[in-house]
């Protein structure tokens, strides 16, 4: 199994990366606009919300030289939403600082970021952590999960923050599970 790249990805890829024994990250694609790739959702007090970084548009477009845009404060306002967002949550100071040094360290390139922050969530829900491409081997097209083309896949309800408020909402990023669930995601994803 195949999958793109993706920043803070959601749920659902998590469930396919506990399901396959082994799974690569396309390390050979181009970089797609309006992608998971530099977003994710997550839920707030106000319902969900996008959460993006920006990229240097040099006309670079292999995602792996693509590189971070760190001349906004995108990063600290990141930090805040995820903060107010789940600061409420029963597993969020558990995880907050570990998570939080990953945006704080500056990764160069898209690859990277999102490439780390896969593996922290991988590490702390007890699932292997994909490996890119090998180079120079083909390999089936990847399955990309797009927040353009939603998909049918339905995982179970769990405890989210502002439940009460929205009730369940799918389709959100995999921090929004850890945070609520903790130990328990790796279940919730079986």
């Amino acid at each position: 199994m195949i999958l793109t790249i993706a920043y803070f990805p959601p749920v659902e890829y998590f469930a396919i990366l506990a399901k396959y024994s082994l799974v690569y990250l396309d390390a050979s694609e181009h970089y797609q606009k309006q992608s998971y790739r530099n977003r994710c959702t997550i839920l707030s007090e106000s319902g969900p919300l996008d959460l993006r970084f920006p990229i240097v548009h040099d006309g670079t477009r292999s995602i792996t030289e693509v590189k971070v845009d760190y001349s906004t404060p995108w990063r600290r306002q990141t930090e805040y939403a995820i903060e107010t967002a789940y600061s409420t949550s029963p597993f969020f100071e558990y995880y907050r600082d570990e998570l939080f040094d990953i945006l704080d360290r500056a990764p160069v390139t898209l690859w990277e970021l999102d490439s780390r922050i896969i593996a922290f969530f991988c590490h702390k829900i007890g699932i292997p952590v994909p490996a890119p491409t090998p180079d120079g081997v083909q390999f089936e097209k990847p399955l990309e999960i797009h927040p353009k083309h939603p998909s049918n896949w339905r995982g179970r309800e769990y405890w989210q923050v502002f439940g009460d408020r929205f009730g369940f909402v799918p389709g959100l990023s995999v921090m929004d599970l850890l945070f609520n669930e903790g130990p328990e995601s790796l279940c919730y994803l079986k």
